[in-house]
């Protein structure tokens, strides 16, 4: 579907039933392209973890359920699914009827399989919230850094540099990761955890370059992946996952992840601004 239809940043009329058809995949292989990723090997493995907190339908006596919801999307699908689309579709179920909820995740899971080319996972509920004083956590927060930031409009990745003496395995984390949406100009807000194993990053240079998002366009799931592979190139860590937990719009917050092969996916958590 070309991108100049899509629904994002147009008046859309609210839907009155079921219709599958607002669901609105963009092809991944674009961003992809530019950034020089190869279509048949990525260099990541990863997942686009949604979380749904508004979510209805009607059981089959008439009376409203609402839940939330979990939807994972693999990275390897052909395609993204574009956000107002899939707040549109879910709000498309509302005056539907299922005999049971086992009936309307099945439904929602059949749907944006097909929109997305692959296997998407369905779960109700939403993982728990982070904790921010959990002593399990041992991540380095790198906004506390007392520096100059002059880089703002765009990503630079000539900011990021590792030291081969300093061999290193840790977590860095950001909250300052901002980017606007490609369509509408409207800023996205996200959080980023940076876990590697290898030359130790340097953590001024990585803070400047994750600012220098700042006005740069790009999808969520793009600027996730442009990341990893800017330190994957840059910073030549031996092992490297980053993700991003964006915050809420429209009832829905995107959460992509991107790692090396062989790296397990990072626990499931939502942030305090989610």
């Amino acid at each position: 579907m070309p991108v100049d239809t899509i629904p994002l940043g147009r008046e859309v009329a609210y839907p009155e039933r079921y219709d599958p058809g607002l669901l609105f995949p963009i092809a991944r292989a674009a961003g992809r392209d530019a950034l020089g990723i190869a279509r048949a090997a990525a260099p990541f493995i990863g997942h686009d973890r949604w979380h749904a907190y508004e979510l209805s339908w009607l059981d089959p006596r008439g009376k409203p359920v609402v839940a939330t919801a979990t939807l994972t999307v693999p990275a390897d699908t052909p395609h993204l699914v574009e956000s107002k689309s899939l707040k549109l579709y879910l709000n498309s179920l509302n005056s539907s009827r299922f005999d049971a909820p086992e009936a309307a995740r099945a439904r929602i899971a059949d749907d944006l399989s097909f929109a997305a080319g692959g296997a998407v996972a369905v779960a109700f509920g939403l993982p728990p919230m982070a904790d921010v004083e959990a002593a399990d956590d041992d991540a380095v927060d790198v906004d506390t850094q007392d520096i100059v930031i002059d880089a703002h409009d765009g990503p630079c990745p000539a900011l990021l540099a590792s030291d081969p003496a300093q061999p290193a395995a840790e977590t860095l984390v950001s909250a300052l990761l901002k980017s606007n949406c490609p369509v509408t100009g409207q800023p996205d807000w996200a959080s980023v955890r940076i876990a590697y194993a290898g030359p130790r990053i340097d953590r001024a240079g990585l803070l400047r370059y994750l600012v220098s998002y700042r006005d740069h366009a790009g999808f969520h799931e793009q600027c996730v992946e442009r990341i990893f592979g800017d330190v994957l190139a840059r910073c030549a860590p031996t092992r490297l996952s980053v993700e991003a937990r964006y915050t809420r719009r429209g009832g829905l917050d995107i959460n992509p992840w991107r790692a090396t092969p062989g790296t397990p996916a990072p626990v499931a958590r939502r942030d305090l601004r989610q």
